[in-house]
C-alpha cells in the first residue's frame, strides 16, 4: 500500500520573551536539497508537479497554503477525477507536511506575501523523475 502524506506538527511557545516555533517531530536527515517557494499575486496556484521517486516536504515560512494531493495511477496519462486531498499549513506553527513518492501537488498562497519551504531527498538532476499536468488537468478541483 502507498504511504499517504502526512502533517509533522510543529508547536509554538510563547512567554515574556515572544515565540519559539518548532519542530521536534521532524527529522530532516533525508533532505538533499531545499528552496522558497513563493506564487504571484496574479496566479496564486502552482501546479501540478510530482514525482514518482521524490519525495518532499513543505513548510510555511510566511503565510498559509492550501497544498493539494493526489496520488497517481499512470503517469503518462492519470484519470482525470482521480481523488484528491487538501492539507493547510501556515506560519502560525513550524507543521511539516511530508509527501511521499508517487504523488502530485498543486500549492495555493492564502496570502500574497506567503512563502513556502520545500525540501526533497534527491539533488537536482540526480534522477529523471519530473512530472507536470495543467492545471486544469483534473476535474472538480480549481
Amino acid at each position: 500500500m502507498m504511504q499517504q502524506p502526512t502533517i509533522i506538527p510543529g508547536a509554538c511557545h510563547q512567554d515574556q520573551r515572544g515565540a519559539l516555533r518548532y519542530n521536534n517531530d521532524f527529522n530532516s536527515a533525508m533532505v538533499k536539497r531545499i528552496y522558497l517557494l513563493q506564487n504571484s499575486a496574479e496566479q496564486p496556484v502552482r501546479g501540478w508537479q510530482g514525482h514518482r521517486v521524490e519525495q518532499r516536504w513543505f513548510l510555511a515560512t510566511r503565510g498559509a497554503f492550501e497544498i493539494y494531493t493526489i496520488a497517481v495511477d499512470n503517469w503518462e496519462q492519470p484519470s482525470v477525477d482521480l481523488p484528491y486531498c487538501k492539507y493547510i499549513i501556515d506560519q502560525q506553527k513550524l507543521d511539516v507536511l511530508h509527501i511521499p513518492s508517487g504523488y502530485i501537488t498543486a500549492i495555493r498562497s492564502l496570502d500574497p506575501e506567503s512563502a513556502l519551504i520545500a525540501m526533497s531527498d534527491h539533488l537536482l538532476g540526480a534522477v529523471k523523475d519530473e512530472y507536470r499536468f495543467p492545471l486544469y488537468y483534473f476535474k472538480d478541483i480549481f
